[in-house]
């Protein structure tokens, strides 16, 4: 929030160089100096020093003479309201800002802009994020769990940079495994329905249940296979059923996108995509981009030798099997044609997808560029590693699906997670989590009614889940753990919401009316400085997440907020103030730090509770 000062400033030293025919640098940098107790930054004047040595011809050493135009300008600055002093130190015009000015100016604006306080004007640009691809009869698992939480704060932060989100989910909803799970259907529960809730737990059921007498009986893949037949000529009744038994499915996870409070604007299907990529295939073919190998080989793109690469970086990418059927990457082409025939406008599309997937993205955004598509350079991998479950939560999984892990014929999806034998599933999740979190808050707080502590039990164990996976970068691989996850101490959810509930129970007793803006006339403390600081910084950290697409960003500013706010807790008396000034802005303090901590942990898709 220094960055108006920083303007004034700026203005006031263009007016210097232009009245004194100094040519002015390409680009001005602050940089922070320390201040105790109060604000300030510094501004290297090397660069207009060297510009003018060129212009002019002098002989004096650019060290020398940036230190005379900071002695020169420091005068000019300093006179410029808010500024309480600013001094040239080895070639440096450092200035510093009036405290008790700057810090309520921090405080108001949190105030005053509330709910918006962190999000930036609007771009008039338009982004995509693809995220959460589950696939249809099948389970939806905590191996889905990262790439969903990862791809809505995504949105949610590019959203709050000013960015237009289209959010997109793409359905897995033909394949081998629906056809194995329409073959256990009609064999074995024909006319059977699944319950009003829990659907995707039954249909997950079927699907282990079709794995599981596949494997214990092999003489029947034949039938599974017949069935696949009457699927490929598009018998009307097979195709009903698929229709209705998808909407199950999709159904499922809606319950399951509510819970998570995440919405999608375009759900695109694999199914439309199966016969545009086969005649895009063609066309690679004809065009001479593509090699037909069939019936002994599948169709490639060999992107490395259309390259004239020597050195293996994009190798082959296979676009359709020999026998003429499809893979991921035949419906990948098309699918990323039409978001961009539907939305010509966006400025980046992006692919939520596991990083064991990131030699296969690249293949399709060369393949893409290959093809001419203009906009191929706005394609972006955004790439995610896997989540280690404890043990107490894995039940018995096959280790080596490879239909559910092999690059070239699905999306990613976690080993550990695996849906052919059986996997945990998000309810097995959610109630472990709940059941952890109202242990907690019964102890903490067990005067609360029992809905309200069930409510809070709730926003606690969906926060701990989502902030564990989002507190790190992207593709770290790590371990999941509940002492980890719970912590009320530690950089997790619970203790960043136990801060916003201090927040709350200040202003309560406070009598929950707020003082009229006031400056402040004490000494602020240093933990007020640092509580402001944090304060101040977050507009800056929502655009840093934005542009590196780290929700680890805004975790740290949280985390970093709600330190700060405990450290001023314990050492700064609010309701106890030596006088009403003090007391009055500190109080404000207290309510702009809750409305910060409640705008970052929404950037993240969690509530901030007002009790725990």
């Amino acid at each position: 929030m220094l960055d108006d000062v920083q303007r004034q400033v700026l203005e006031r030293i263009r007016a210097y160089l232009t009245a004194h025919a100094i040519p002015e640098p390409r680009e001005w940098r602050f940089v922070p100096v320390p201040a105790e107790g109060t604000w300030g930054f510094g501004l290297p004047l090397f660069p207009a020093a060297a510009a003018e040595v060129r212009a002019k011809g002098l002989r004096v050493p650019v060290p020398q003479r940036a230190q005379e135009l900071a002695a020169a300008l420091a005068d000019e600055v300093a006179a410029l309201p808010g500024i309480v002093r600013a001094e040239a130190v080895r070639g440096y015009l450092n200035v510093y800002v009036d405290a008790h000015a700057y810090g309520r100016r921090v405080v108001d604006t949190v105030l005053e802009q509330a709910a918006a306080f962190g999000r930036a004007p609007r771009r008039g640009q338009r982004v995509m994020v693809e995220f959460s691809q589950p696939n249809t009869h099948k389970a939806f698992h905590v191996g889905h769990l990262r790439n969903v939480i990862l791809g809505e704060a995504v949105c949610r932060i590019l959203d709050a940079a000013g960015y237009d989100v289209v959010r997109a989910n793409y359905l897995g909803d033909i394949g081998w495994h629906v056809i194995k799970w329409l073959w256990n259907y009609l064999t074995y529960h024909p006319g059977e329905e699944p319950p009003a809730e829990d659907k995707t737990v039954w249909i997950s059921q079927l699907y282990i249940e079709a794995n599981q007498r596949l494997k214990a009986h092999p003489e029947l893949e034949p039938q599974v296979r017949a069935l696949f037949q009457r699927w490929e000529a598009q018998d009307p009744e097979l195709v009903a059923l698929w229709q209705k038994t998808r909407q199950w499915s999709i159904e499922g996870f809606e319950e399951i996108y509510r819970l998570l409070d995440v919405h999608f604007d375009r759900v695109y299907f694999e199914s439309e995509m199966e016969a545009p990529g086969k005649a895009l295939v063609e066309d690679l073919i004809r065009r001479g981009l593509a090699r037909d190998l069939r019936p002994e080989g599948p169709v490639i793109v060999p992107l490395d030798e259309l390259l004239g690469l020597d050195k293996p970086t994009y190798r082959t990418y296979v676009v359709l099997r020999s026998d003429g059927t499809s893979l991921y990457a035949t419906k990948d082409l098309p699918l990323a044609i039409q978001k961009f025939r539907e939305y010509p406008d966006l400025v980046r599309s992006i692919y939520v997808i596991d990083v064991r997937q990131s030699l296969y993205m690249k293949q399709i955004f060369k393949t893409l560029a290959l093809m001419g598509f203009e906009w191929a350079d706005r394609l972006y991998h955004l790439a995610y590693e896997l989540v280690l479950l404890p043990a107490n939560l894995v039940r018995e999984v096959d280790e080596v699906d490879m239909e559910d892990t092999a690059p070239a014929d699905d999306r990613p999806k976690a080993k550990a997670a695996s849906s052919r034998e059986g996997a945990v599933l998000l309810d097995q999740l959610f109630h472990e989590a709940r059941r952890r979190a109202r242990a907690i808050v019964d102890e903490k707080n067990p005067a609360l009614p029992p809905a309200v502590r069930d409510q809070v039990a709730w926003q606690v164990a969906l926060g701990a889940l989502k902030y564990n996976m989002l507190a790190r970068e992207n593709t770290r691989f790590f371990t999941f753990t509940w002492d980890q996850a719970l912590d009320f101490n530690g950089n997790a959810a619970p203790s960043i919401q136990y801060a916003h509930v201090r927040c709350a129970s200040l202003l309560r007793k406070a009598g929950g009316t707020l003082p009229d803006a006031v400056t402040p006339t004490h000494n602020l403390h240093p933990a007020e400085i640092a509580l402001i600081s944090r304060l101040a910084a977050v507009p800056d950290a929502v655009l840093r997440a934005a542009a590196e697409y780290k929700p680890l960003h805004i975790t740290n500013a949280a985390f970093g907020l709600a330190q700060a706010f405990n450290d001023f807790y314990d050492r700064c008396p609010v309701l106890n103030a030596a006088d009403a000034t003090t007391r009055a802005f500190r109080l404000r303090l207290v309510a702009a730090t809750k409305q910060a901590l409640a705008n970052l942990l929404h950037l993240l898709g969690i509530e901030a509770p007002e009790v725990m």
